[in-house]
């Protein structure tokens, strides 16, 4: 493959890309309790930045599913992480110098982050795709790999940052993360961008192409739903629901997690086949964990269940990228954001529905007489209930995977 080597600085930018996305995707999350008590951030609200995270790649997904012929592809790889590089800088010091409107300013740097995590998260795959490869689909799964084991990096040192310098200084963490993609941004700008398929080749193509990348699409969805409401709310419900305190809760919650997800995908780039068969355990194995999380009393087993989640899910959006590809040879920019669209949807919904479900059964009645009986606060009843409610997105992943295997064999 030595066309592929004049692509090694692209391939390592691309890496770089993929760990900015693990950090605008989970600073928020690992500063949930921080919102909540600095400025009175309720649980929806802090949900609904989750929302508007995956909202706005939701939104730039769909930009290039239908316009995608009018960028020009190689600059807007390269100016990717810039944006969100500028996005994660506002989001950093804006609330510092205007308490009185954090909320705000906190939604504003998430949404210009979100936007370079949108373009990302589109172009990405079919970069990667395009270079030359012996083994094109374990090269996937080792760019998605790499947002994993950014989770880890990210909670770990985020973590411990907290523990030593206190809550109260969380925006210099921020900043601090803002240096990745200034680091990709130049790596981008060194390297050779491969040509790929802009849109439209698909036209052609017999009538069921549309219902097959459909029923694709709706497999991300569910995938995405199932990944992104445990790597989001981890976090939180360590600390509120199994009362575990904050630096282990996320050591041993979401960094575990992100682990377990990382080696799922690390494992599938060298060893990997058959992804039918591990996107459909692994969906089983999700709604399994979410259940566990949600119904059994003992923090350690309900905080190992979320741990073991990872592994379930690694390869649910990467692998649901890699069917696709099977099933559906040689996509264009297009299709591949139409994909990144259904995943991002799944984890726009999902997590706002826990911080819905957790606000809302957490004031009930009903969560006051039950956790009586349990020995549980309402608040906690209300987050477990959140966890229950998410379970049901892998499981309905499972059900669409079976539809899918029946349509593709005819």
């Amino acid at each position: 493959m030595e066309n592929s080597q004049k692509y090694t600085i692209t391939k390592y930018a691309c890496y770089m890309t993929g760990f900015t996305m693990s950090a605008v995707a989970n600073i928020s999350p690992l500063l949930f309790v921080t919102f909540r008590e600095m400025y009175g951030i309720s649980y929806t609200m802090m949900g609904l930045l989750v929302v508007v995270n995956f909202a706005t790649q939701l939104l730039i997904d769909l930009v290039f599913s239908f316009f995608t012929k009018y960028f020009n592809i190689e600059k807007t790889v390269k100016l990717t992480p810039f944006v969100s590089a500028i996005g994660m800088v506002i989001y950093a010091i804006m609330p510092h110098f205007f308490p009185g409107k954090a909320y705000l300013w906190i939604v504003v740097g998430t949404v210009i982050a979100s936007i370079g995590s949108g373009l990302a998260e589109v172009l990405m795959s079919p970069v990667i795709a395009a270079i030359p490869a012996e083994n094109p689909e374990r090269e996937m799964s080792k760019l998605h790999s790499v947002y994993a084991w950014g989770v880890v990096v990210v909670v770990v040192i985020s973590t411990l940052f907290l523990k030593i310098f206190g809550r109260t200084n969380w925006m210099y963490l921020a900043l601090l993360w803002s240096l990745a993609p200034f680091v990709a941004t130049a790596m981008y700008f060194k390297s050779d961008i491969p040509p790929m398929k802009i849109g439209g080749e698909e036209k052609g193509r017999k009538s069921g192409f549309t219902t097959g990348l459909m029923l694709c699409v709706l497999c991300i969805f569910f995938g995405g739903a199932a990944e992104c409401t445990m790597s989001q709310w981890t976090s939180g419900f360590a600390e509120k629901a199994l009362s575990i305190p904050k630096v282990w809760g996320d050591i041993f919650g979401m960094a575990l997690f992100g682990v377990t997800l990382g080696l799922g995908r690390t494992a599938y780039s060298k060893f990997g086949k058959n992804i039918e068969k591990v996107i459909f355990l692994g969906l089983l194995g999700a709604f399994a964990c979410y259940m566990c999380a949600g119904l059994v009393l003992s923090p350690v087993v309900a905080l190992i269940a979320c741990a073991l989640t990872g592994i379930c899910t690694s390869m649910l959006w990467p692998g649901s990228l890699i069917y696709t590809e099977e099933k559906i040879p040689g996509m264009s920019v297009a299709a591949y954001a139409l994909m990144a669209a259904g995943g991002d949807l799944g984890a726009s919904v999902a997590p706002q529905l826990v911080g819905i479900m957790a606000d809302k059964v957490g004031t009930s009645s009903f969560a006051q007489t039950l956790g009586n009986t349990l020995n549980l606060s309402a608040e906690q009843i209300g987050m477990r209930s959140g966890f229950l409610i998410a379970g049901l997105f892998p499981l309905l992943g499972f059900i669409t995977v079976l539809i899918m295997k029946k349509y593709f064999k005819r």
